[in-house]
């Protein structure tokens, strides 16, 4: 159970990371975006922090997205 939920949260956290470069923003781009600093975006995106619920409703946003699409990991390959 603990590997899935450790790869649920490596797919989300590539998956922000693709959203951004995909867009062509830098961390500092997407930081401002997002309303956060850039250090808890490299965090994210390496998957050693945890983005919040209200983070990932930041992101969304950021995003033009809905929280369901940017969690949908079923096309993310690690």
């Amino acid at each position: 159970m603990n590997s899935n939920i450790n790869e649920i949260h490596r797919k989300i956290c590539l998956k922000i990371k693709i959203e951004r470069t995909k867009r062509g923003w830098s961390q500092e781009q997407f930081a401002e975006y997002s309303d956060l600093n850039k250090n808890s975006i490299g965090a994210i995106e390496r998957g050693q922090s945890s983005p919040s619920t209200l983070t990932l409703i930041k992101f969304a946003n950021a995003f033009n997205m809905t929280v369901s699409e940017l969690t949908d990991i079923s096309k993310v390959d690690l």
